[in-house]
């Protein structure tokens, strides 16, 4: 069996994320976490449990996947 992995050159699997995608991200990231804590309180008050991800996860997560979007338009 040969082994082809060392002819074929590598790619990365994340984009180089620069100053300007950080910003864009603390941005989205701060206005997120009013939002993702409403939504946080009223899920532990319909499920009655903590065992969730808390706001700043919750926000961090809306960030992280709102600010790829941008920079792909």
């Amino acid at each position: 069996m040969s082994d082809f992995t060392s002819d074929m050159p590598r790619r990365r699997h994340a984009a180089k994320r620069g100053t300007e995608f950080f910003i864009y991200f603390s941005l989205i990231f701060v206005l997120a976490i009013p939002f993702a804590m409403a939504f946080w309180l009223l899920e532990v008050f319909q499920k009655q449990t903590l065992n969730l991800h808390g706001p700043l996860a919750r926000a961090w997560a809306e960030a992280d996947r709102i600010t790829p979007i941008l920079f792909s338009a």
